[in-house]
């Protein structure tokens, strides 16, 4: 199975950056599509960014400018800079993988099987 940890979540102040990590071991898929998603209390989780094997990238509009998603496929990890951060981007963030994923679907959560154990993210205001 397709096994997925997290790192690097934190507190900073609003308008700091932050870099996640997400180490993923365990699939053999030759077409692979890993994505952020983002949960805030008492909300739905939400795609932020999704990436496949062959670079090509999906940004949650909240997040355009703001959020970089790239995939060290040498190393296997998959990551999510962010900048400018906001208040409003407090939430605990999860990262997921799958195989081919069509790129409308790829910020919506049902269509990914295998989640990492999330990592908080607060941003002070």
């Amino acid at each position: 199975d397709v096994q997925l940890v997290e790192s690097g979540g934190g507190s900073v102040q609003a308008g700091g950056s932050l870099r996640l990590s997400c180490a993923a071991s365990g699939y053999t898929y030759s077409s692979l599509c890993m994505s952020w998603f983002r949960q805030a209390p008492g909300k739905e989780r939400e795609g932020v960014a999704a990436i496949d094997s062959g670079g090509a990238t999906s940004y949650a509009d909240s997040v355009k400018g703001r959020f970089t998603i790239s995939l060290d496929s040498a190393k296997n990890i998959l990551y999510l800079q962010m900048n400018r951060l906001k208040p409003e981007d407090t939430a605990l963030y999860y990262c997921a993988a799958s195989e081919w994923v069509e790129h409308a679907a790829r910020l919506r959560p049902g269509v990914f099987p295998y989640w990492g154990q999330g990592t908080q993210v607060t941003v002070l205001g």
